[in-house]
Protein backbone atom coordinates (compact mmCIF):
# COMPACT_ATOMS: atom_id res chain seq x y z
CA UNK A 1 0.00 0.00 0.00
CA UNK A 2 2.47 2.46 0.77
CA UNK A 3 5.87 3.18 -0.90
CA UNK A 4 9.53 3.12 0.42
CA UNK A 5 9.07 -0.56 1.49
CA UNK A 6 6.33 -0.37 3.63
CA UNK A 7 7.47 3.47 5.46
CA UNK A 8 4.82 6.08 4.17
CA UNK A 9 5.69 9.22 3.41
CA UNK A 10 4.27 12.08 5.96
CA UNK A 11 3.88 15.23 5.47
CA UNK A 12 2.14 17.73 8.58
CA UNK A 13 0.34 20.74 7.47
CA UNK A 14 -0.13 23.19 10.22
CA UNK A 15 -2.86 26.37 10.13
CA UNK A 16 -1.48 29.10 11.67
CA UNK A 17 -2.61 32.59 12.82
CA UNK A 18 -1.12 34.60 15.25
CA UNK A 19 0.57 32.01 17.23
CA UNK A 20 4.11 33.19 17.08
CA UNK A 21 4.47 32.17 20.67
CA UNK A 22 3.69 28.82 20.40
CA UNK A 23 3.82 27.35 16.69
CA UNK A 24 7.98 27.13 17.94
CA UNK A 25 6.92 24.50 20.86
CA UNK A 26 4.92 22.62 18.53
CA UNK A 27 7.86 22.34 15.61
CA UNK A 28 10.35 21.14 18.12
CA UNK A 29 7.87 18.34 19.70
CA UNK A 30 7.17 16.88 15.99
CA UNK A 31 9.15 13.70 15.55
CA UNK A 32 10.92 14.34 12.55
CA UNK A 33 11.99 10.73 12.05
CA UNK A 34 8.65 9.88 11.14
CA UNK A 35 8.08 13.11 8.91
CA UNK A 36 9.36 14.05 5.41
CA UNK A 37 8.32 17.91 5.44
CA UNK A 38 6.03 20.22 7.69
CA UNK A 39 4.10 23.00 6.30
CA UNK A 40 3.03 25.70 8.23
CA UNK A 41 0.23 27.93 6.53
CA UNK A 42 1.00 31.58 7.71
CA UNK A 43 -3.53 32.84 8.05
CA UNK A 44 -3.09 36.64 7.39
CA UNK A 45 -0.72 36.34 11.08
CA UNK A 46 -0.03 40.29 11.87
CA UNK A 47 2.93 38.81 13.94
CA UNK A 48 5.99 36.48 14.09
CA UNK A 49 4.31 33.41 13.31
CA UNK A 50 6.33 33.13 9.42
CA UNK A 51 9.37 34.03 10.82
CA UNK A 52 9.37 31.51 14.17
CA UNK A 53 8.20 28.96 12.09
CA UNK A 54 11.21 29.30 9.42
CA UNK A 55 13.32 29.60 12.19
CA UNK A 56 12.50 25.92 13.43
CA UNK A 57 13.05 24.83 9.43
CA UNK A 58 9.62 24.45 8.56
CA UNK A 59 7.85 25.15 5.21
CA UNK A 60 5.70 28.40 5.44
CA UNK A 61 3.06 29.27 2.99
CA UNK A 62 0.95 32.45 2.97
CA UNK A 63 -2.96 32.31 3.04
CA UNK A 64 -4.38 36.03 3.00
CA UNK A 65 -7.90 34.89 2.87
CA UNK A 66 -8.19 34.57 6.98
CA UNK A 67 -10.50 30.95 7.72
CA UNK A 68 -8.95 27.71 8.98
CA UNK A 69 -9.98 25.82 5.94
CA UNK A 70 -8.67 28.63 3.70
CA UNK A 71 -5.13 27.64 5.58
CA UNK A 72 -5.93 23.70 5.42
CA UNK A 73 -6.58 24.06 1.77
CA UNK A 74 -3.61 26.40 1.20
CA UNK A 75 -1.70 23.43 2.62
CA UNK A 76 -2.78 21.20 0.60
CA UNK A 77 -1.84 23.34 -2.65
CA UNK A 78 1.61 22.70 -1.51
CA UNK A 79 1.66 19.33 -0.96
CA UNK A 80 -0.10 18.54 -4.09
CA UNK A 81 2.83 20.83 -6.36
CA UNK A 82 5.52 18.04 -5.21
CA UNK A 83 7.28 15.86 -7.17
CA UNK A 84 6.52 12.67 -4.84
CA UNK A 85 3.22 13.06 -3.17
CA UNK A 86 2.57 11.75 0.47
CA UNK A 87 1.06 8.83 1.30
CA UNK A 88 -0.24 10.54 4.69
CA UNK A 89 -1.36 14.05 5.43
CA UNK A 90 -1.29 14.84 9.88
CA UNK A 91 -3.53 17.69 10.19
CA UNK A 92 -2.53 19.79 13.40
CA UNK A 93 -3.12 23.08 15.15
CA UNK A 94 0.07 25.90 15.91
CA UNK A 95 -1.50 26.48 19.30
CA UNK A 96 0.30 23.43 21.57
CA UNK A 97 -2.85 22.14 22.88
CA UNK A 98 -2.53 19.21 20.94
CA UNK A 99 0.84 16.75 21.70
CA UNK A 100 2.91 16.51 18.81
CA UNK A 101 5.48 13.67 19.65
CA UNK A 102 1.77 11.31 19.61
CA UNK A 103 1.78 12.06 15.93
CA UNK A 104 2.99 7.95 15.79
CA UNK A 105 -0.24 6.99 17.33
CA UNK A 106 -2.49 8.23 14.66
CA UNK A 107 -0.35 7.13 11.95
CA UNK A 108 -0.28 3.52 13.44
CA UNK A 109 -4.03 2.44 12.40
CA UNK A 110 -3.56 3.22 9.03
CA UNK A 111 -0.23 1.78 7.96
CA UNK A 112 -0.57 -1.54 10.67
CA UNK A 113 -4.76 -1.75 9.49
CA UNK A 114 -5.70 0.21 6.82
CA UNK A 115 -7.29 2.81 7.98
CA UNK A 116 -8.29 5.82 5.85
CA UNK A 117 -8.47 8.36 8.60
CA UNK A 118 -8.12 8.22 12.04
CA UNK A 119 -9.07 11.62 14.85
CA UNK A 120 -6.98 12.05 17.89
CA UNK A 121 -10.02 12.13 20.09
CA UNK A 122 -9.73 14.23 23.35
CA UNK A 123 -13.02 12.94 24.74
CA UNK A 124 -11.27 9.29 25.07
CA UNK A 125 -7.70 10.62 25.95
CA UNK A 126 -6.28 12.97 29.59
CA UNK A 127 -7.77 16.38 28.71
CA UNK A 128 -6.83 18.95 31.23
CA UNK A 129 -9.08 20.66 33.14
CA UNK A 130 -9.95 24.04 31.45
CA UNK A 131 -8.26 23.18 28.14
CA UNK A 132 -11.58 23.00 26.28
CA UNK A 133 -14.54 25.33 27.33
CA UNK A 134 -18.03 23.78 28.07
CA UNK A 135 -19.45 25.01 25.11
CA UNK A 136 -16.67 23.24 23.04
CA UNK A 137 -17.46 19.85 24.93
CA UNK A 138 -21.14 20.26 24.47
CA UNK A 139 -21.04 21.41 20.58
CA UNK A 140 -18.68 18.22 20.04
CA UNK A 141 -20.83 15.69 21.78
CA UNK A 142 -23.95 17.36 19.80
CA UNK A 143 -22.53 16.74 16.25
CA UNK A 144 -20.70 13.94 16.73
CA UNK A 145 -24.22 12.53 18.17
CA UNK A 146 -25.46 14.30 15.16
CA UNK A 147 -23.41 12.51 12.63
CA UNK A 148 -23.97 8.70 14.70
CA UNK A 149 -27.94 9.38 13.99
CA UNK A 150 -27.62 10.63 10.09
CA UNK A 151 -24.41 9.15 8.49
CA UNK A 152 -23.81 6.00 10.99
CA UNK A 153 -20.55 6.33 11.52
CA UNK A 154 -19.55 6.62 15.27
CA UNK A 155 -17.28 9.73 16.41
CA UNK A 156 -16.66 10.65 20.18
CA UNK A 157 -14.65 14.53 18.31
CA UNK A 158 -14.19 16.82 15.66
CA UNK A 159 -10.64 16.81 17.00
CA UNK A 160 -7.45 18.90 14.95
CA UNK A 161 -4.87 16.77 15.73
CA UNK A 162 -5.79 14.12 12.20
CA UNK A 163 -4.30 11.76 10.12
CA UNK A 164 -5.71 10.61 6.26
CA UNK A 165 -3.95 8.83 3.55
CA UNK A 166 -3.21 11.64 0.93
CA UNK A 167 -5.40 9.89 -2.29
CA UNK A 168 -8.11 9.84 0.44
CA UNK A 169 -7.92 13.59 1.36
CA UNK A 170 -8.40 14.29 -2.37
CA UNK A 171 -11.40 12.66 -2.79
CA UNK A 172 -12.78 13.93 -0.37
CA UNK A 173 -12.98 16.92 -2.41
CA UNK A 174 -12.25 19.51 0.75
CA UNK A 175 -13.78 22.62 0.55
CA UNK A 176 -14.27 24.32 3.49
CA UNK A 177 -13.28 27.89 4.31
CA UNK A 178 -13.50 28.04 8.23
CA UNK A 179 -14.80 26.49 11.23
CA UNK A 180 -16.37 23.44 9.19
CA UNK A 181 -13.22 22.47 7.99
CA UNK A 182 -13.03 19.28 10.64
CA UNK A 183 -16.67 18.23 10.11
CA UNK A 184 -17.30 18.28 6.46
CA UNK A 185 -13.67 16.15 6.32
CA UNK A 186 -15.66 13.80 8.70
CA UNK A 187 -18.97 13.88 7.12
CA UNK A 188 -17.64 12.92 4.01
CA UNK A 189 -15.46 9.95 5.18
CA UNK A 190 -18.65 8.71 6.69
CA UNK A 191 -20.75 9.48 3.38
CA UNK A 192 -17.97 7.37 1.27
CA UNK A 193 -17.74 5.06 3.67
CA UNK A 194 -14.23 5.44 4.58
CA UNK A 195 -12.54 3.16 6.92
CA UNK A 196 -12.29 5.60 10.10
CA UNK A 197 -11.33 5.36 13.82
CA UNK A 198 -10.25 6.82 16.70
CA UNK A 199 -7.32 6.74 19.26
CA UNK A 200 -7.07 8.89 22.42
CA UNK A 201 -5.17 11.90 22.40
CA UNK A 202 -3.88 14.55 25.12
CA UNK A 203 -4.97 17.63 25.50
CA UNK A 204 -3.73 20.51 27.39
CA UNK A 205 -4.38 24.50 27.79
CA UNK A 206 -3.62 25.86 24.53
CA UNK A 207 -0.84 29.12 24.32
CA UNK A 208 -2.71 32.15 24.50
CA UNK A 209 -6.17 32.87 23.59
CA UNK A 210 -8.37 31.24 21.59
CA UNK A 211 -9.59 33.40 18.16
CA UNK A 212 -12.82 30.81 17.92
CA UNK A 213 -14.01 29.38 21.59
CA UNK A 214 -12.16 32.75 23.18
CA UNK A 215 -15.06 34.80 21.99
CA UNK A 216 -18.94 34.62 22.16
CA UNK A 217 -18.92 35.81 18.18
CA UNK A 218 -16.67 32.94 17.25
CA UNK A 219 -18.04 30.42 19.41
CA UNK A 220 -21.48 31.02 18.01
CA UNK A 221 -20.52 31.44 14.20
CA UNK A 222 -17.95 27.92 14.62
CA UNK A 223 -21.06 26.03 16.02
CA UNK A 224 -23.71 27.21 13.25
CA UNK A 225 -21.08 26.07 10.81
CA UNK A 226 -20.58 22.76 12.06
CA UNK A 227 -24.39 22.28 12.38
CA UNK A 228 -24.90 23.57 8.86
CA UNK A 229 -22.39 21.39 7.74
CA UNK A 230 -23.71 18.42 8.91
CA UNK A 231 -27.14 18.61 7.73
CA UNK A 232 -25.96 20.36 4.43
CA UNK A 233 -24.49 17.12 3.20
CA UNK A 234 -27.34 14.94 3.85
Amino acid sequence: MFSMKNVPLIDVIIPAYNEEESVALVLQDIPSDWVREVIVCDNASSDRTADVALKERATVVSQPQKGYGSACLKGMEYVAKKGVPPDIIVFLDADYSDHPEELPKLIQPIVDQDYDLVIGSRALGDMEEGAMMPQQIFGNWLATNLIKLFYRYHFTDLGPFRAIKYQKLLDLGMNDPNFGWTVEMQVKAAKMKFRCTEVAVKYRRRVGISKVSGTVRGTILAGHKILWTIFKLL
